[in-house]
């Protein structure tokens, strides 16, 4: 790690300073930009855009109407119709500030049964797309679906699931399904295109486009296409013309892309072809760099003439068709030319792949005015389709962890978190990826800074809809950190927005035997106010047989584990906390009592620790030492009772008074 900083951290969110000294807390390069905008609030954006630009299929209104009486609903459809789009519309809908969206991955790491109901929190926004799924995989999943609605129900959630088309359904689930059908293909692009700022008008390359029938996606690249189009045409050009320039670009230009760099020959040529490629739209002076580091980049001889003698960036642009406009940005000449030319030469040249990652890494970190971060994060966007297009997914895994590992520099640190994006976000290899990412978060040796790479994808990618994951591989990293809470602070992070999820962590943590930094995790976990907080239901956490188990085995670890002094101050907020949680404070108080009566042969020595605690704990108390002492003698009562004891005659001996029996 390149920056240190030294601090002390003394609340009850974060790690805490309780002995002597100073607590020395890690924290190195910071990835998040204060002014960039996080993942989540990019998915936000994104689900706010879809909800403007959906046209409302046929049955759209009817799913609502199903979810909103039944909390479940079956969406069913050919491909391309849209169905995925409605189904996340609808449920940004029932978005009433309680509970987490979640897409329910039965099938992966750390994801729960569809059977389970530990798998539905309190108001959660679940999402079941089997659209793609197998017949094997639909069978399995219309076996759990009765239960899976119950938990709904009960939890007061909504559920969509989008069902494989043409799969067959029971007749006790047809009560749920609804029919989506295809809107209208130039309803939709008129949408898509007012949106973009962009007026329709007749045109016979839109008639040609839509003679058959589009999926949704397609006409919304399109719609994209003629927005582009317009942006780099004279002024001469009207919509017609921008609609035939889209159209033109769909074309397959492989023939026409390999003669050009037939007639290239030469390295700075080609160099220059592949960094306006790559760096589309970038200033010229950014051009003429990146491409220079490009041949240094491929150990090219340098160019012996005279510098006087040499091509100007002019004339080498005209070259390959490229050219510098007004604003001093190069672009081609020809609408997504830059796409075609970026797979040519990952095609068919591969060997350059490897240097194009060297090469993108220096690129990245540049200091120069021009390099802005949408450069950054369009050179890293341009770099994974190409890894993701050929199905070399594990290239781009490997080329965002060298990233992570050999820089501290916060550029490549943030292109190694967009390089994970990429591939998380992409629809065929996302799954790849998330697997990928725990294995380096549960057991892999991470490197350099890549555990803080790690850390910021859990925490802003994938628990934007992969809660439960983001969860687990948050805990993996928390457990295996050293001189650094970055993970741990994330994991509680997590944890606070959601009852379910501080659940499943505690379970998790109950069901194994505990390591000094679990047991810290678990200190930081089970946050008294939290647990004692009601839900929607009106219940809390604490009042769950589950919950309170887990927290009796945590505590109970924490008594035979931890030295007093690391855990009085999470005991002494528990005492406090008991003092004002009516009616949850005697539950607290038994809890903490029950958790030092199982301590074994240190039995003693724990109700003495934490009558100490709870002493100590009166000149600190919020509400007055009054209500502090009340809680003392409650809870000096209950240590009695546990013991088989009957009120108590005379304080109970500190841990510090050398007593270990009551």
């Amino acid at each position: 790690m390149s920056e240190h900083l030294g601090t002390r951290v003394e609340n009850s969110h974060a790690p805490m300073h309780t002995g002597s000294g100073d607590l020395h807390v890690t924290i190195g390069t910071q990835l998040q930009d204060p002014d960039r905008p996080t993942f989540r609030r990019l998915a936000d954006d994104h689900l706010a855009w879809l909800k403007k630009v959906l046209v409302a299929p046929a049955g759209m209104g009817a799913a609502r109407h199903k979810l909103t009486d039944t909390g479940t609903v079956i969406l069913d459809g050919p491909p391309g119709s849209g169905r995925t789009s409605v189904a996340r519309v609808l449920l940004r809908e029932y978005d009433l500030g309680t509970g987490v969206f979640h897409e329910l991955l039965p099938d992966e790491e750390d994801e729960l049964s569809l059977s389970n109901p530990a798998v539905v929190g309190i108001g959660d926004r679940l999402l079941l797309d089997l659209s793609a799924a197998t017949a094997v995989q639909w069978a399995a999943a219309r076996a759990d679906l009765s239960a899976l609605r119950k938990a709904v129900h009960e939890q007061h959630a909504h559920l969509v699931v989008v069902m494989p088309y043409g799969h067959p359904l029971e007749p006790d689930l047809q009560h749920y399904r609804i029919k989506i059908e295809r809107p209208d293909g130039l309803q939709v692009l008129r949408r898509h295109l007012r949106m973009h700022g962009v007026r329709y008008e007749p045109a016979s390359a839109v008639t040609a486009f839509l003679a058959d029938p589009r999926p949704m996606r397609e006409i919304a690249d399109f719609a994209d296409l003629v927005r582009r189009a317009r942006d780099v045409a004279g002024t001469d050009e009207d919509f017609a013309q921008w609609c035939i320039t889209a159209r033109k670009a769909r074309n397959d230009r492989r023939a026409e892309i390999a003669a050009l760099v037939a007639k290239l020959r030469e390295g700075p040529q080609r160099a220059l072809l592949i960094t306006v490629a790559m760096l589309h739209g970038a200033h010229a002076d950014v051009i003429h760099q990146a491409a220079q580091l490009l041949l240094h980049t491929l150990k090219s001889p340098p160019d012996e003439q005279p510098l006087l003698q040499r091509k100007d960036l002019a004339e080498r642009l005209t070259e390959i068709s490229a050219s510098t406009g007004p604003d001093g940005h190069v672009r081609f000449m020809e609408l997504d030319y830059d796409a075609a030319i970026r797979a040519h030469f990952w095609d068919h040249m591969p060997d350059l792949r490897q240097p194009l990652g060297a090469w993108g890494a220096r690129s990245v970190e540049s200091s120069d005015p021009y390099v802005t971060r949408e450069l950054r994060d369009s050179l890293v966007e341009r770099l994974a389709e190409q890894y993701l297009r050929t199905g070399r997914w594990e290239g781009l895994g490997s080329l965002a962890e060298d990233w992570g590992t050999t820089t501290a520099s916060r550029a490549l640190l943030e292109a190694a978190v967009h390089a994970l994006t990429c591939g998380l976000d992409d629809p065929a290899h996302g799954r790849s990826f998330r697997q990928w990412i725990y294995q380096w978060c549960a057991h892999r040796q991470l490197k350099g800074e890549f555990a803080q790479v790690l850390v910021q994808v859990c925490a802003d990618v994938i628990a934007a809809s992969h809660p439960d994951q983001a969860l687990f591989r948050l805990y993996h990293l928390a457990r295996r950190e050293r001189g650094t809470t970055r993970a741990l602070q994330a994991l509680c992070n997590l944890v606070a927005t959601s009852g379910r999820l501080r659940r499943r962590l505690l379970d998790r943590l109950a069901r194994s035997p505990l390591s000094p930094a679990e047991l810290r995790i678990f200190l930081l976990a089970c946050d008294p106010a939290a647990l004692s907080a009601p839900h929607d239901n009106g219940h809390t956490l604490i009042e769950e047989n589950g919950p309170r188990e887990s927290l009796t085995s945590g505590w109970r670890a924490v008594f035979k584990g931890l030295p007093h002094e690391v855990w009085h101050p999470y005991a002494e907020r528990w005492l406090h906390t008991a003092a004002d949680a009516a009616p949850c404070g005697d539950l607290l108080l038994n809890l903490l009592v029950a958790a030092a009566g199982r301590c074994e042969d240190q039995r003693g020595t724990a109700f003495a620790a934490l009558y100490a605690s709870a002493r100590a704990a009166e000149s600190t108390a919020p509400h007055g030492a009054a209500r502090a002492a009340a809680i003392t003698d409650r809870l000096l009562q209950k240590i009695s009772a546990a013991q088989g004891l009957g009120q108590p005659a005379a304080p109970l001996p500190t841990a510090s008074s050398g007593g270990t029996t009551p």
